[in-house]
């Protein structure tokens, strides 16, 4: 069969409803062309050697020596799989493991991670090289072990061993040990369930302590130089047995160090109107060797601010009789206050052993930040004694530790005070073992209460929501933590403990440069910061008074919180000066319109470190939050609204592997790569959940298939799922789904835009699309929620002519849309067509802000007034995307300076 008679068949046999043999040879023809489309082959030996320069992120070099983990992009053809590589500064080589995380096409390597430990100071810039073939010896490699007997993991660092039993158990890590000493004990997870809401006085909520049960432990990779353990389990109830709340933990550990960095993720498998989560933690038992006086425990509080003191002071009333003496007969109170080993009992005089005897001594101890701008340091002598306040701040970095001069336990919190209501908590001190806690949710806060915020819905025309019932779950959603633990041998000097808090808030990353990843091609196509003209310097001052706006509202408008930190909010109401955090489907963005995408585009061209941070708490909210990661739902996401997962509307644009790809790849982060691989699931899951059940309901016809999508953005959201997939596994059963896809619109009448709302029948299980009608489709938001940069980045690696003449013909005549403006830019990029060109970069304008300070009254605190984010990130999207496509063609004199960032169009979202 021609190509011509193919394309004539298929299209004729999906408008026509053809039997159902015809049917099955329509698959067969459309499965064999995609077959036999020319995409993979011999991957072609590397070229000249490569050298890839790297900074640190934020710009500093490490506070601590440790490990440091990171992906690197390569361009097309030029890395084998198998390439050694060498990581060096100023001459001096680092040790370093690698592992490709993607591939091209032609199986060279697209994205590969690697891991390394530097020293603490280590400026930079560091040096990463591919070796010729033969001389991979030279890469440096560190000391770490892994011993798996199938009974336990042993884990041996150099400068630590970590036991981790067998599946089956309570404990995560059964013991860390350092120079022979076990520094903490019995790791485990630890949840208080209440069977109701707070608030209601005629209530008597019961609780209930459930505590890990590990149920798999797999090894993910064993060293050189990194080692990776994962857990996975759920909490039981330690009084009626019930197993819920899944968890999945990562333990990383890297060669010659004492830390170990913890990714930990909760799955809500419960029921919103009868469980309510009253605390959440990580709970260690700390061995206490040395006598009351030689015991410590501290917190952190802002910046390098320390709390720290010994459980039992050694000070009294003051006079020359009434202190703790040293050998040679000093007050050894200052010593004590630097956590230095003081006498034990039985070297003290008389004097000495009466002040110890009568001084308090102090057993628990605990820091509260129960809100994103408070915290308060409490201790208690026993049980049966009041709690006595001790200090107060703002925001805590978030780091505990307990121990004494023989070694402890320190645990820091990333986003602590960012992910309120937290606590960190230290128990029995004074005994044999202290317990210490991370409570990710504090048990002294109201308990979690997930349910929908009114029992009524407000409807689309009043509030612009779609809820539906039954629908506002968050059943199969998932919450992120990560914390890095700190055995010692000793207690650390207060400068180290700052470091290790400091570091544990913001650990240190690796980055290339934004013009390499631009010149490889990382995430397809977008332009790098540029002010060199008149025209270019009007636009990226645009762009630059988004992105600031956006930075600086999280802050004032204190968008923290454990389920909410990391989104931003939609829409903004201005005559209350106040975001529409309580309007339907007008409060949380929940990645409407390609918001991650927007912030990690914006890393990606200007380096900027505050903009990667925003980003990657973008990236942790909406794939962990706004997701759903196992029942019906799976691989959906929920439209944006009040409640994160309230509105009906669930979609695969909003869970879709596209939006999670920068900080895989960039981080070489394995929670993220879960998430991706869990949004495969979108393609069965909407067969249930119809995008368009509400919008465009099924009519007479639509029966015969197994599901409908539209072309944009439901296909082009779970295509980005399989080019992940695909790319990451080499798999070529997703390249042909979605070449099955591409090859289905090339035989339609109206190419993408083929049928009504462009709505067409899907088979998941082929990816074959099939047209309802032969109208010339239109769809506003098809191409908006991260789609066209998808795609831009997919064609990069499909090599099918003809459905490239589809999406560039598509792309040529995007009409109003939104989007249109990188559209014509990317058609123009194709057929040179000067008009595309010209109404690309008319649709920049300046693009400038003009953010309005309003003071109290008018508002609770001094902030500015907010703006519209759909039109924020497209408008920035497009921008970033024209400055690439557009180039050779831009003016040099600035643009007509408009007031605002422009609103969608009217009937957009």
């Amino acid at each position: 069969m021609s190509d011509t008679t193919r394309r004539e068949f298929l299209k004729d046999a999906a408008l026509a409803g053809a039997a159902a043999t015809t049917c099955a040879m329509a698959e067969s023809n459309l499965l064999a062309a995609a077959a036999q489309t020319p995409i993979s082959g011999e991957a072609p030996p590397p070229t000249a050697q490569q050298k890839v320069e790297l900074s640190w992120l934020d710009g500093n070099a490490p506070l601590v020596g440790g490990g440091v983990s990171w992906g690197v992009p390569w361009a097309r053809g030029t890395i084998a799989r198998a390439t050694a590589f060498r990581l060096s500064v100023q001459g001096k080589d680092l040790p370093l493991q690698s592992w490709p995380l993607a591939f091209w096409p032609d199986g060279s390597l697209k994205w590969s991670g690697f891991a390394t430990v530097v020293p603490a100071g280590l400026v930079g810039p560091l040096s990463l090289e591919n070796l010729p073939t033969g001389n991979a010896a030279r890469s440096i490699l560190g000391e770490l072990k892994v011993r798996n007997d199938g009974k336990s993991v042993v884990v041996d660092t150099g400068a630590l061993t970590c036991l981790i039993p067998a599946a089956g158990g309570t404990n995560l890590i059964e013991s860390m040990t350092i120079q022979g000493r076990k520094v903490a004990v019995a790791g485990q997870l630890v949840s208080i369930l209440q069977n109701g809401p707070d608030g209601d006085p005629e209530l008597t909520n019961t609780r209930e302590k459930f505590v890990s049960l590990v149920k798999k432990v797999t090894v993910e990779q064993s060293g050189p130089v990194r080692a990776v353990v994962k857990f996975e389990g759920a909490h039981k109830g330690a009084a009626s047995g019930r197993e819920w709340l899944p968890f999945h933990v990562r333990l990383y550990f890297y060669a010659n160090q004492t830390y170990v960095r913890m990714v930990h993720t909760i799955f809500f498998d419960g029921d919103q109107e009868k469980d309510f989560i009253r605390g959440l933690g990580v709970t260690f038992a700390v061995p206490m060797r040395e006598e009351i006086q030689n015991r410590h425990v501290r917190f952190s509080g802002e910046g390098e601010g320390l709390w720290s003191e010994p459980i039992q002071p050694l000070v009294g009333r003051a006079g020359p009789t009434r202190i703790v003496t040293d050998a040679s007969g000093a007050d050894a109170y200052p010593a004590q206050l630097e956590s230095l080993r003081v006498p034990n009992r039985a070297q003290m005089n008389r004097q000495g052993i009466n002040m110890v005897s009568n001084w308090a001594v102090w057993d628990d101890f605990k820091l509260l930040q129960l809100s994103p701008n408070g915290f308060t340091i409490q201790k208690r002598t026993n049980q049966q004694s009041t709690w006595l306040f001790s200090a107060a701040g703002k925001r805590s970095s978030g780091m505990v530790f307990v121990g004494d001069v023989s070694g402890g336990l320190g645990v820091s919190v990333k986003n602590f005070w960012q992910s309120y209501p937290v606590e960190l908590q230290v128990q029995n001190a004074s005994s044999a073992a202290a317990q210490l806690t991370v409570w990710m949710w504090s048990p002294e806060a109201q308990a979690m209460d997930l349910r929908h915020y009114d029992t009524r819905a407000h409807g689309l025309e009043a509030s612009y929501e779609d809820v539906q019932k039954g629908d506002s779950t968050p059943f199969g959603i998932a919450r992120t933590s990560e914390l890095t633990l700190w055995p010692t041998g000793a207690v650390p000097s207060k400068p180290i403990t700052a470091a290790m808090s400091k570091t544990g808030a913001a650990a240190p990353h690796l980055v290339a440069s934004p013009q390499y990843y631009h010149d490889v091609r990382a995430f397809g196509i977008w332009s790098v910061r540029n002010t060199s003209t008149p025209f270019k310097a009007t636009v990226e001052a645009g762009l630059d008074a988004t992105l600031n706006l956006y930075v600086g509202q999280v802050d004032q408008r204190n968008w923290y919180g454990f389920w909410n930190y990391g989104d931003v909010m939609h829409s903004f109401d201005s005559p209350r000066h106040v975001w529409r955090y309580d309007l339907g489907g007008m409060a949380w963005d929940n990645s409407e319109l390609g918001t991650d995408s927007w912030l990690w585009y914006s890393f990606l061209r200007t380096g900027r470190s505050d903009i990667f941070r925003m980003a990657e708490a973008m990236t942790r909210h909406t794939g962990e939050v706004d997701s759903y990661h196992f029942g019906p739902m799976a691989g959906l996401g929920t439209r944006h609204g009040v409640s994160h997962w309230g509105d009906g509307a669930k979609e695969a644009r909003i869970g879709q592997a596209a939006f999670r790809r920068y900080y895989y790849y960039l981080t070489s982060d394995e929670r993220t790569g879960d998430v991706m691989h869990e949004a495969l699931q979108a393609e069965k899951s909407i067969v249930a959940f119809d995008p368009m059940r509400e919008a465009d309901p099924p009519r007479p016809g639509d029966e015969k298939f197994v599901a409908r999508v539209r072309s944009g953005p439901d296909w082009l959201a779970i295509a980005g799922n399989w080019m992940t997939e695909w790319e990451r596994t080499g798999d070529t059963r997703w390249r042909d789904k979605i070449l099955a896809g591409m090859k289905s619109m090339e035989a339609m009448p109206h190419g993408f835009r083929t049928g009504k709302n462009m709505l067409m029948g899907f088979d998941p299980a082929t990816g074959i699309l099939t047209a309802r009608d032969n109208t010339r489709g239109t769809y506003n938001l098809a191409t908006i929620m991260g789609g066209a940069e998808m795609m831009f980045e997919l064609n990069l690696s499909i090599d099918d002519p003809a459905w490239k003449k589809v999406w560039a013909d598509f792309c040529a005549d995007s009409g109003a849309s939104i989007s249109r403006g990188k559209l014509q830019a990317y058609a123009y990029s194709v057929n040179k067509n000067p008009s595309l060109a010209q109404s690309a970069i008319n649709s920049l304008g300046s693009h400038k802000l003009r953010p309005m300070l309003v003071q109290p009254p008018e508002t609770i605190a001094p902030m500015d007034d907010g703006t519209d984010t759909n039109g924020s990130s497209q408008d920035s999207l497009n921008a970033i995307a024209v400055l690439e496509l557009c180039a050779d063609v831009l003016p040099t004199a600035a643009p007509a300076e408009g007031d605002s960032v422009k609103t969608p169009p009217a009937g957009g979202e």
